[in-house]
């Protein structure tokens, strides 16, 4: 059983995987982006290439090299505001400016020195995934405990920055070793922390669906006709971290109709049940913030989703992941807080007042649980 600081962490990571789970970090061939050269990409990713992953990717990258991180992500807020396909890729272009980062400062310690947790903490887990990279599969394994080291001994497991750095790892595990599920979730276990290897799993299953359109090694662990597996045939310390994230692929099988989604969590094993509604919540908020043109939209539109849960097992652990998830996306309380007050239902609404009061002060003061 997961301990309830990583229960509550499932609730971040299923995020923008709903959105674009294509794209991963490591999605793009150095052929494809060989394709253009570093000044077609560095000041206009417009016209033809307004809706071109790796033309922004390359952007991004090139705002790191010549102008530094801060400078990146102040760019990536403003296009964030007014540019429809930059706030769909959010999370994945921060991951690019995050591993990015891994290049100019060496060190996770150093590149998450500099980092924003917007969209998701998409930089902390780049950061994380290309510290994998960098070490390579020959030593990975070795200096796997080394890489969070820092963050492990400055901060408590509860966290944010630390959670991101050992989530990132299962990222960076899946792209050197080809997204191979089984061996990457292996690598996991190589970490001495329990804690750690529950979070390592999360980034696992999270790059699995991220990587099913992969273009050299797309996912051999995804089934159309069975949207939780391989949650139902891995092993029992792996079934928790893998119902986390799977909602998003089971929305995709399903058309994005989360009343049928709901539908397959009842079906479920009853222990992962309420992790499952969990995830389901915050696909509800990540979804409503990809697709709505207003906060106030935003708001409506997870409230109106939660709702499709029969009963109240489904509805408050919907609303539990989608109040945690707009605390984390936008690093403030306001949206969360509104949502929780757009129930009719009294219980509801005071259940969501409550997490959103313990979450926002557990999630950004260190020490505290989430």
């Amino acid at each position: 059983m997961l301990p309830v600081g990583i229960l509550a962490a499932s609730a971040w990571v299923a995020l923008t995987i709903v959105v674009v789970f294509g794209l991963s970090f490591f999605d793009r061939s150095s052929a494809e982006t060989a394709q253009r050269t570093a000044s077609e990409v560095a000041a206009d990713c417009s016209g033809a290439l307004s809706s071109d992953h790796a033309c922004y990717q390359e952007r991004y990258q090139n705002l790191v090299r010549d102008s530094g991180v801060k400078a990146a992500l102040g760019e990536l807020k403003d296009e964030y505001e007014k540019n429809d396909f930059v706030r769909l890729n959010c999370h994945h272009l921060m991951h690019t400016i995050g591993g990015t980062a891994i290049e100019i400062h060496g060190d996770v310690a150093g590149a998450y020195g500099q980092g924003d947790g917007f969209c998701g903490s998409g930089y902390y887990h780049g950061a994380a995934a290309a510290m994998v990279a960098k070490i390579g599969v020959d030593k990975m394994l070795e200096e796997a405990d080394t890489i969070c080291a820092d963050l492990r001994e400055s901060q408590e497991y509860s966290t944010i920055n630390y959670f991101d750095c050992v989530h990132g790892l299962g990222h960076g595990f899946m792209g050197v070793l080809e997204n191979e599920l089984f061996e990457s979730l292996g690598a996991c276990d190589a970490l001495t922390d329990g804690w750690e290897r529950e979070s390592c799993y999360m980034g696992v299953f999270m790059e699995n669906i991220m990587a099913q359109d992969h273009s050299s090694h797309p996912s051999k662990y995804l089934k159309l006709d069975q949207p939780f597996y391989p949650c139902t045939d891995v092993e029992a310390q792996y079934k928790a971290p893998c119902y986390s994230v799977q909602t998003a692929y089971a929305l995709g099988t399903q058309d994005d109709d989360f009343a049928k989604v709901f539908g397959l969590c009842a079906t479920i094993e009853h222990d992962h049940r309420p992790v499952c509604y969990r995830s389901l919540g915050t696909n509800v908020a990540a979804h409503t913030i990809a697709q709505s043109i207003s906060e106030a939209s935003e708001i409506n539109s997870a409230s109106a989703l939660c709702m499709l849960g029969k009963d109240y097992e489904a509805r408050s652990n919907c609303v539990f992941g989608a109040t945690r998830y707009f605390i984390y996306h936008y690093y403030s309380d306001e949206q969360a807080r509104e949502l929780c007050e757009s129930f009719d239902d009294a219980d509801l609404r005071a259940f969501c007042l409550q997490t959103a009061e313990e979450h926002y002060e557990s999630a950004f003061e260190p020490g505290l649980e989430l």
